[in-house]
């Protein structure tokens, strides 16, 4: 018999993607708060696996196949969403086509690196920092 605080309390479980295409990192306007540009991504079902979620939020917020999943990093900190506690499993990835936005996205955009709109919300300006880092040398 499991212990009376079984199952427990553990972070939410997501996944981001750091999406190239030819004409930049893919950004979407969030639909929802906290408002400002983000990285698309969202949370991972239940039976789903963290790839399979990225390719899901993906198509869902941007319309975009993505291809060359690679593991950028996992994201822990408690303060990165204000909202709750979160754990985020971020892939980079190519896409060929242009972003249109949907589902929780208003618009989806492809900036280029060095013109990336503000404000870029949680921790997404640090997570493109580091993509971009391990973009070199990958």
């Amino acid at each position: 018999m499991p212990p009376d605080n079984w199952p427990p309390v553990t972070p939410l479980l997501t996944v981001d993607a750091v999406i190239r295409t030819p004409d930049g990192l893919v950004l979407v306007r969030r639909r929802h708060p906290p408002e400002g540009w983000a990285l698309p991504g969202g949370f991972v079902e239940v039976g789903e696996t963290v790839e399979a979620a990225v390719r899901r939020e993906a198509l869902e917020e941007t319309g975009l196949a993505i291809d060359d999943l690679w593991l950028v990093g996992v994201y822990s900190d408690p303060e990165r969403d204000r909202r709750f506690h979160t754990v985020s499993v971020v892939f980079g990835a190519v896409a060929h086509d242009r972003p249109r936005g949907g589902d929780d996205a208003v618009e989806a955009v492809a900036f280029p690196e060095t013109e990336l709109p503000e404000p870029v919300v949680f921790d997404h300006s640090r997570i493109i920092a580091e993509y971009l880092k391990l973009e070199k040398i990958r």
